[in-house]
């Protein structure tokens, strides 16, 4: 066994090497599926085990799949992905300029194009009854990265700008800030006449230094990689398992361009720009799975939240001073052979995102009193409830279909859909992660070459979706949408010994 091992370690090794490759954002920002078969079939397997990567969906599974390695690329593409912005803010009856921040109206697409995705499993039986095994994955991630102008633009005022307050109008010929974090500018300048007016931040200056001022790119890129080791038992007559699999997760997170948010932020100089920051940590999954007779199989399996360090060069982002846990997940699955040649397999899958405050917790919040008052209250950005992506919990549905054309031929197809991830109020920080898509249409094929050696591929297109909405909190009446289309192809070996 230790001979065996050597290389499949090496290759694991060498995935984790690889993380920084990693971008997947089809349901919510978890994978559709894990393993080209699975994929092919739009990620359902919790009661169809195919080959090892079955283990980061269902890890009793890998009592079914014998001495076997895989070894799968994924070429992802979320193109086209972005926001469009309208020209419906608010604006000063006078003097036309808009009375807060807005963000430049016109169509703006992510850049970065393709996405390489490696994955790697092995399993060995130990007994009749015992396995262990390991697999190596991309759980999930995100990247958007804007180009053309900052996003946050008009979000700030001009590097070392004069603050203004309740009774004082701004020197000639400057555009003035009389708000503190969002900053309205105005031109000509007006006077300030509300005397609930807070006063100037920063000491009278608006923007010193240029502290505040949005750059480009603008985006973010979260990516994460799972090492699982699955350790299996057959329980009653060999036709049931349970699994158990320690889970280590590694996870990056880098934001860039979001500098006019440091002043409503706990920690200002954690908010961005800050290079790639890393975290780690690990959870625990199980599963049970059991084929009730020769045509119909059941499979269950829970994922535990994974407890990760937090983000610290970026605690002034995330609530919670940079806490960014990873959400539980649980599958469902049944599969009916209703052929010897035909398999109909049916998942249910609930990503728990709203356990998460730094994705929960809502974007739609009125920003002033983290600017105004002192201390900062808990909403303000690093906060224990701290601004997030207003994300929910989702609940997938995917049902995929087997036809094994002959001994060494098969082919596979399968749909998936998934509830939406966030409400039209939530569309401002959603443009960094613009996760839309809810449809998955897969297809693909597995040839066995030889009684050892089979290759497989998965192409997956998930069609173009448009989230409508606002942040009348922040950018008050203007609106827009979020968009994102996918299509994803892999690749994978299997080697059975």
């Amino acid at each position: 066994m230790n001979v065996a091992l050597k290389w499949p370690l090496a290759v694991a090794v060498a995935a984790c090497a690889s993380v920084p490759t990693l971008a997947v954002a089809t349901n919510g920002y978890f994978s559709h599926g894990w393993g080209t078969k699975s994929k092919a079939m739009a990620g359902v397997a919790t009661a169809l085990p195919q080959d090892t990567l079955v283990a980061a969906t269902n890890p009793a599974g890998m009592a079914f799949v014998g001495n076997s390695l895989d070894v799968a690329l994924a070429f992802f593409r979320p193109i086209p992905r972005g926001y469009e912005a309208n020209q419906d803010f608010a604006v000063d009856g006078t003097s036309g300029f808009p009375l807060g921040p807005f963000i430049t109206p016109g169509r703006y697409d992510s850049d970065g194009d393709w996405f390489l995705i490696p994955s790697f499993g092995f399993n060995y039986e130990i007994d009749a009854r015992q396995t262990i095994g390991i697999a190596v994955f991309g759980n999930g991630g995100l990247n958007t990265e804007y180009r053309s102008r900052p996003v946050w633009e008009n979000f700030a005022a001009a590097p070392n700008q004069v603050g203004i307050g309740p009774g004082m109008s701004p020197p000639p010929g400057t555009i003035a800030s009389p708000q503190g974090l969002l900053f309205t500018q105005t031109n000509p300048p007006q006077p300030v006449t509300d005397p609930n007016m807070p006063p100037p931040p920063n000491g009278g200056n608006a923007n010193p230094g240029g502290v505040l001022t949005a750059t480009t790119p603008t985006g973010v890129s979260l990516e994460q990689l799972f090492i699982e080791i699955p350790y299996t038992l057959k329980i009653g007559d060999g036709r049931q398992s349970i699994g158990i699999a320690p889970v280590f997760a590694v996870q990056s997170f880098e934001a860039k361009g979001l500098q006019p948010f440091r002043a409503a932020s706990f920690y200002p100089d954690q908010v961005s720009n800050n290079g790639k920051n890393w975290s780690y940590g690990g959870g625990l999954h199980l599963g049970w799975y059991g084929e009730i007779n020769d045509q119909w199989a059941l499979g269950l399996s829970y994922r535990t939240k994974m407890w990760m360090t937090a983000f610290d060069d970026y605690k002034g982002l995330f609530a919670d001073g940079g806490s960014f846990d990873i959400p539980a997940m649980l599958n469902v699955g049944v599969a009916w052979k209703a052929r010897p040649d035909l398999t109909l397999a049916f998942d249910y899958q609930r990503i728990f995102y709203d356990e998460i405050d730094a994705i929960a917790n809502s974007n739609d919040q009125d920003l002033t009193p983290c600017f105004t008052q002192t201390p900062k209250p808990v909403f303000c950005l690093g906060g224990k409830d701290g601004l997030g992506f207003g994300w929910s919990s989702m609940d997938v549905f995917k049902l995929g279909l087997r036809y094994d054309a002959s001994e060494q031929l098969s082919l596979m197809a399968g749909a998936s859909y998934n509830s939406e991830f966030a409400t039209n109020r939530q569309a401002l920080l959603n443009i960094l992660a613009p996760a839309t898509v809810r449809w998955h249409l897969a297809l693909g094929a597995a040839y066995r070459v030889t009684e050892r050696d089979e290759f497989a591929f998965s192409f997956a297109y998930m069609p173009r979706e448009e989230l409508k909405g606002t942040s009348p909190s922040i950018t008050q009446t203007q609106t827009g949408s979020i968009y994102m289309e996918q299509m994803e192809i892999q690749i994978g070996w299997n080697h059975r010994f």
